[in-house]
């Protein structure tokens, strides 16, 4: 079909002028180009597509039915078009995105929020799932991108790391905290060891954060034992503040807590190395104009 395409556009033109000389003047052919198409498509349809009049030409019954899809047929490539042009200029266009609850909340939706006063158009679908359960998105081409923290647990990745694309977007760093009853813990610093004396509250076993706080204890030869497990930074945070424990949370994300003195964060003997929030997609495949301007907003700090 693709060698009868120029066929097709000639035809549309010369039943929209109802002439072969305008239909050249416009398509800037001659006008035995213009006949010798014609009579190329002719012959593969099996039959005339116009006859001569006093003016110029006209369509045939069967041309009069080829014409009606033919033009149907070209509105839908121009609407096409048009929306590639609108998607490249930001004006349409769709990004999936990925993140886990904390990120979601405090990373992800505020920075949405700005995206989209600037570029009301795009439609992003969020996906609400932990940093490894994301990736497994990306691998499936489900989501374009996914927000995640970081270092990435190599040994759990569920695609190698190398056919990933990571880029660092924000520094956090994590922290325990307590709530009034462990306040005194505050007051002087206090080695990783000595915090097995109090009851811990962790993010469930299996998350990225879990096991970066976990292997960062085994470096100092501490083993973690969590008297409660919890599936949310937020949780983290009530639980502690209740005084149920001392949690391990995000620093940066809990800003108000500490400024009101409902949490009080622990001075470690031994400091929790900080880590990054990053943007991750598939190496060599190309993100739309839209999923890749929300990327460059968050990696430049627009957002």
């Amino acid at each position: 079909m693709s060698e009868h395409l120029e066929g097709y556009r000639v035809f549309y033109c010369a039943a929209k002028a109802g002439s072969l000389t305008k239909a050249a003047e416009q398509l800037f052919l001659t006008q035995p180009a213009v006949t010798h198409a014609i009579k190329q498509l002719e012959s593969k349809l099996g039959g005339p597509l116009f006859f001569r009049t006093a003016k110029g030409v006209q369509l045939t019954g069967e041309g009069q039915v080829l014409f009606t899809y033919i033009e149907q047929g070209l509105q839908l490539i121009h609407t096409g078009e048009r929306l590639l042009a609108d998607m490249r200029q930001l004006e349409a266009g769709d990004i999936r995105i990925s993140a886990g609850d904390t990120l979601c909340k405090h990373y992800l939706l505020p920075s949405l929020a700005s995206f989209h006063l600037i570029y009301p158009g795009i439609r992003i679908h969020v996906t609400n799932r932990t940093t490894l359960e994301t990736i497994a998105l990306l691998k499936e081409g489900a989501i374009d991108i996914g927000i995640v923290n970081l270092p990435l647990p190599a040994d759990k990745l569920p695609v190698a790391k190398n056919k990933l694309h990571i880029r660092e977007v924000m520094q956090i760093q994590d922290c325990f905290v307590a709530g009034a009853a462990f306040k005194h813990l505050s007051e002087i610093p206090i080695s990783m060891e000595a915090l097995l004396s109090y009851p811990i509250i962790l993010l469930e076993s299996g998350s990225s954060i879990r096991h970066y706080i976990d292997m960062h204890a085994a470096g100092l030869g501490v083993r973690l034992k969590p008297e409660i497990e919890l599936g949310s930074i937020d949780l983290l945070v009530d639980f502690a503040r209740t005084g149920l424990g001392i949690s391990c949370v995000i620093r940066n994300f809990i800003a108000q807590e500490l400024a009101s003195q409902q949490l009080y964060e622990l001075q470690l003997t031994e400091p929790i190395p900080p880590r990054h929030i990053g943007v991750v997609s598939l190496s060599g495949v190309p993100l739309s104009s839209a999923a890749q301007r929300f990327v460059d907003r968050l990696l430049d700090g627009t957002l």
